[in-house]
């Protein structure tokens, strides 16, 4: 479905062009590109605008994007969503573990796409699966789809650029510091396709900050929760396992990052088949994109989106 954008020019637009106006308002090359076979795509003032018109005070412009994209070799699967926020521009949905966020080899109906399929299909809507922030197979937590081209390219461009803030929850072995950042580039492991590591020769820039929230461990047969530093000196001196929750920021958006970064400093994620498979508080990773903030592609208005913990998460971190 195409989607209508109308504008009308404030004083301080006096005397742009439309084409510049519309580049600062998002408008990516491809969208632009897009509109250029339709005569009615741009109308200034009720007439066909053209790039270089000249826009006055009180001008009103209406820009139909048109829908150029097709989703339909993604099968439509029902799934129960649990949906965040919805409007005629965004979809925020909380994912659950074990659904992969795109269809892939041996990955064709059991994917997040599926379920976004089915649920425009009962709408009765057209579909086009536009990803915005990525999450592994078993991360859960808030994720973003764009419901059309512009709104797309708009948040595209705000993850680019580091303006979309997320926040993300994890359980990690061990006893973090109160807080860190780690400054390590992350490449391809040697060998494999999936597996990612810290490679200072090869790899991208990653950051990620970290501050500890909590933290739990047994000391002499006895459980402490919310350790003190005294409680925390003595488990670390000791032959057992401890666990801090941790909130996590990201400058960069790298595969399996903050699962790497925190294997790279001494923390792995408990219950992570590729980095730490040790399953003895839970059986997949415990991370969380917990929270999104961002500003709306359309209005601008300031969005902050927050997903409830999962039960397995949360259980996971008191485990006796």
């Amino acid at each position: 479905m195409d989607r209508i954008l109308t504008y009308t020019i404030q004083p301080e637009q006096e005397g742009m062009q439309l084409l510049d106006f519309l580049r600062s308002k998002g408008f990516s090359r491809g969208i632009l590109s897009s509109m250029k076979p339709y005569k009615s795509a741009i109308q200034l003032n009720g007439e066909r605008g053209f790039g270089k018109s000249v826009l006055r005070t009180g001008d009103f412009l209406r820009i139909q994007i048109p829908e150029t994209d097709s989703s339909e070799n993604i099968l439509p699967v029902k799934m129960d969503l649990s949906i965040l926020y919805e409007d005629e521009d965004i979809l925020v949905i909380n994912k659950e573990p074990d659904i992969p966020v795109h269809p892939s080899i041996g990955n064709y109906d059991n994917t997040l796409a599926n379920g976004v399929a089915w649920y425009f299909k009962e709408k009765g809507q057209a579909f086009v699966y536009r990803c915005i922030n990525r999450l592994d197979r078993d991360t859960t937590g808030a994720l973003i789809l764009a419901k059309n081209p512009y709104s797309a390219a708009v948040l595209s461009a705000q993850m680019k650029q580091r303006q979309i803030r997320r926040t993300y929850l994890a359980i990690v072995q061990g006893i973090t510091p109160e807080w860190g950042t780690i400054d390590a580039p992350i490449g391809r492991a040697e060998d494999s396709t999936i597996e990612r590591q810290v490679d200072f020769t090869n790899g991208e820039r990653a950051v990620t900050h970290y501050e500890r929230l909590d933290a739990y461990g047994s000391c002499d047969g006895h459980t402490f929760s919310r350790l003190s530093a005294h409680d925390i000196r003595k488990a670390s001196a000791a032959t057992v396992i401890t666990y801090s929750l941790i909130e996590l920021h990201l400058e960069t958006g790298r595969t399996h990052q903050i699962r790497v970064h925190m294997k790279h400093i001494g923390h792995p994620l408990p219950g992570d088949f590729l980095y730490n498979p040790d399953y003895r508080i839970l059986h997949r990773q415990p991370l969380h994109s917990f929270q999104l903030e961002f500003a709306h592609p359309v209005t601008g208005e300031n969005i902050c989106i927050t997903a409830p913990v999962p039960r397995d998460f949360a259980n996971a971190f008191h485990h006796p």
